[in-house]
């Protein structure tokens, strides 16, 4: 059995060389092609610290797939060309794995629709690291018995979109077991707009983007005496590789939009 072909899009970007390294090492897949708006002409090989692999970025998506008959695609870009991306794609009935959130309900019905028409898969996931879908899962849990809760998560100052695809699915999820209600004093005002975070349902949540940091979220749950904190750090972007290396692997298994990594456990 070969290995499976992978293409990177956004393969200049900090995920995208970080993953492209990892892929690489794996012994049961190869990087078919390396495509991103920067970076053009630039060796994959030197760019993840290895030696030259001959494999150059290239700024044409489609001319990509087209000339390297990648099996899985696995965006990295922005929330911006995501979209347009997998209109670009899925046409090829070509799998994709998506790490780049931000997408709306209309935009993601569209990619289901799109993926089912080319009978093949759209795998999203706002967080590849497994720790952190444990860390949603155990704040639903929760959310049964501590309903005052508030999210709080802290990315990189080059992160795009707040608050993250992470806190979204974890407001998502703790939504499905906690009623809708406003917490916090009624009368309560800010001096400051927005220094009480966004509301999502009564629960709020708070985005913050500072150099230092991977990925860090706190999901502190408040009651009478005492307090409950779950949180998951990324320390580096080698958490998110078992994850990612996981849907390539499943890809073929599945047709239509796949939302999440539990999907995969």
């Amino acid at each position: 059995m070969g290995r499976i072909r992978v293409l990177i899009n956004g393969a200049y970007g900090k995920m995208g060389r970080s993953m492209s390294a990892g892929i690489i090492a794996a012994g049961d897949m190869e990087i078919a092609a390396a495509v991103d708006i920067q970076g053009i002409g630039r060796d994959l090989g030197l760019l993840v610290g290895g030696e030259p692999n001959g494999l150059s970025i290239t700024g044409d998506l489609a001319a990509a797939i087209h000339a390297s008959k990648p099996e899985v695609l696995v965006d990295f870009t922005s929330p911006q060309v995501v979209l347009n991306n997998l209109r670009t794609a899925l046409p090829f009935s070509l799998p994709c794995v998506v790490g780049t959130t931000g997408l709306k309900e209309p935009e993601l019905a569209e990619v289901d629709a799109l993926a089912r028409q080319h009978n093949t898969a759209v795998f999203f996931t706002p967080n590849f690291a497994l720790g952190a879908v444990l860390m949603m899962r155990f704040a639903q849990d929760a959310a049964r018995y501590f309903p005052n809760v508030e999210v709080i998560e802290r990315h990189h100052d080059q992160k795009l979109d707040a608050p993250s695809g992470t806190a979204v699915a974890t407001l998502e999820l703790i939504a499905e077991k906690r009623e809708q209600f406003v917490q916090g004093a009624a009368c309560e005002s800010e001096s400051i707009a927005g220094a009480r975070g966004g509301d999502f349902q009564g629960a709020r949540v708070h985005s913050v983007r500072l150099p230092g940091y991977v990925a860090t979220q706190e999901v502190v749950f408040g009651s009478q005496g005492q307090l409950l904190t779950i949180r998951h750090d990324a320390i580096n972007r080698d958490c998110f590789l078992p994850g990612l290396l996981l849907a390539i692997r499943k890809m073929k298994s599945f047709n239509g939009l796949v939302m999440g990594l539990e999907k995969l456990l």
